[in-house]
């Protein structure tokens, strides 16, 4: 004869899975990866910024503005700078926009091919629309800082 423990268990089971599955439904629907995580976390963010450097490498209107770059530090710093601004777990360290720009004499189109680039480093990289666009959104908002002493 079985004990009536062993006969509520699978009432208190069941009882359990009703109780906690909307939960546990709910809580997986209401989460939302950051940007960060949607551009792929750390490995998508190296890898977005190892094409775009690439392609201003091939770029004969934007590789002069580095011949004087120390490339690493470059490419580290643009790789903390879209962490941080895409909502990652860095914090920017590098100079401000416009004394990093400073003097350099860009040009609104300069500024539109170095868009584009990092448009088609976004795109070959498999980000979708909604998080490129949201990022080419707040790389955007750069644009005053950028150019104020041009």
């Amino acid at each position: 004869m079985p004990s009536r423990h062993a006969s509520t268990l699978p009432f208190l089971t069941t009882l359990l899975l009703i109780v906690m599955l909307p939960l546990w439904v709910g809580g997986c629907a209401q989460r939302q990866d950051t940007l960060y995580q949607q551009l792929g976390g750390e490995p998508g963010v190296a890898a977005i910024v190892e094409d775009f450097t690439l392609r201003l490498a091939d770029d004969p209107d934007i590789v002069g503005f580095f011949a004087n770059s120390n490339i690493d530090r470059f490419v580290a710093s643009l790789e903390e700078q879209l962490c941080a601004i895409s909502d990652g777990p860095c914090v920017y360290t590098g100079p401000p926009m416009d004394r990093a720009h400073q003097h350099m004499g860009l040009t609104d189109a300069h500024f539109n091919a170095v868009v584009a680039h990092m448009q088609q480093a976004l795109i070959d990289q498999g980000v979708p629309s909604g998080p490129r666009n949201q990022l080419l959104g707040r790389l955007a908002q750069l644009h005053g800082e950028i150019m104020s002493l041009q």
